[in-house]
């Protein structure tokens, strides 16, 4: 478990001081994949930095399985570092180095001898899906490639703890989800933790069970993914999880307005609001809509309207049929 406990940062600055995180508390338990989401400029990098003493917290603690870190000696965190390891949006690959030698590298420091380091490095690249690329270097592969050696070598020295700091920000959709695949089979896999810093909401939407949203260095909302992305309550939230102001300056009428919130639903060849339709005889204006399909699940929101009251009752009873829908009432301005 990790607990973080009033965690605060600031750096100097010419002219000043700059506040990067303030008085945050979060607590990750053993398993989980938790995104940490916000926009740039939120402290999110600097959270993660400072979960393994990367950059050393101004006030407060972060605690692993009840250990306050900060109290280590840079020995003992060289130690709990090759228990919390990380990857990056660059990969941060030794170009000089093959692939296999980029996966032993970490084993190398920890003082494992050669055979017993390519051994485990082997298998790494088992896991990732790259066990021809042994003996390429880093500059041969894609982007996605780079990135699954990067995994391979985070898991070296058999982590509890993975660090992710925009690991996917400069790959394709496709590849990103493919990384993100790997990390959640990782995770099923291993039993390794996984932390999650992004600026993407199709991210934390397609991997992770929790999530946290900062803004100004502060956490507005945690919580499970499906809470949090169903009703946003923090401004910060909202803009995240309606990009395109779904259900804002919509004009008001007399029609009863639900707000449709795909988390994963199962997508269907079938429009589900043209089989509602159907289903019930109730025709709803699709006033606004935000939605995308991640291999075969649904996600985004739809503003939908409807006639009256007991249409909106019905039509709210019919969706939430389907797993991972939720629908609610909205004013004309939400």
């Amino acid at each position: 478990m990790i607990e973080i406990q009033n965690l605060s940062k600031s750096f100097a600055v010419s002219g000043g001081t700059v506040h990067a995180l303030k008085d945050v508390s979060l607590t990750i338990n053993n398993g989980d994949i938790y995104g940490i989401i916000g926009m740039s400029g939120a402290g999110k990098s600097t959270l993660v930095r400072c979960i393994n003493m990367l950059e050393r917290p101004s006030e407060g603690n972060v605690l692993i399985d009840g250990v306050d870190i900060g109290s280590l000696s840079e020995k003992e965190l060289i130690s709990v570092r090759r228990k919390v390891t990380m990857i990056f949006q660059g990969f941060n690959l030794l170009m000089q180095r093959t692939c296999l030698k980029n996966i032993c590298f970490p084993l190398e420091l920890a003082g494992v001898d050669k055979k017993a380091a390519r051994e485990r490095a082997l298998e790494l690249l088992e896991i990732v899906g790259l066990p021809d690329k042994a003996n390429a270097y880093p500059a041969q592969l894609s982007g996605g490639q780079q990135q699954r050696i990067a995994i391979a070598r985070a898991l070296a020295t058999d982590p509890e703890i993975l660090l992710c700091d925009e690991a996917t920000s400069a790959l394709d959709p496709n590849t990103t989800h493919s990384i993100l695949s790997l990390i959640r089979e990782i995770n099923e896999r291993l039993g390794i933790t996984v932390i999650i810093i992004t600026h993407q909401m199709s991210v934390v939407e397609e991997i992770c069970n929790r999530v946290a949203i900062l803004d100004g260095g502060s956490v507005v909302e945690e919580g499970t993914v499906s809470a949090v992305f169903s009703k946003p309550q923090s401004n910060a939230a909202k803009k995240l999880v309606f990009p395109d102001g779904i259900g804002e300056s919509i004009a008001d009428t007399d029609e009863k307005k639900l707000r449709v919130v795909f988390n994963g639903a199962p997508a269907t060849n079938a429009p589900i609001i043209t089989k509602m339709a159907v289903d019930t005889g109730i025709c709803a204006n699709i006033l606004s809509a935000s939605t995308k399909s991640i291999g075969d699940k649904a996600y985004g929101n739809m503003l939908l309207g409807v006639p009256d009251t007991d249409s909106a009752k019905r039509v709210k009873e019919y969706l939430e049929q389907t797993a991972d829908i939720h629908v609610e009432e909205v004013s004309a301005n939400v």
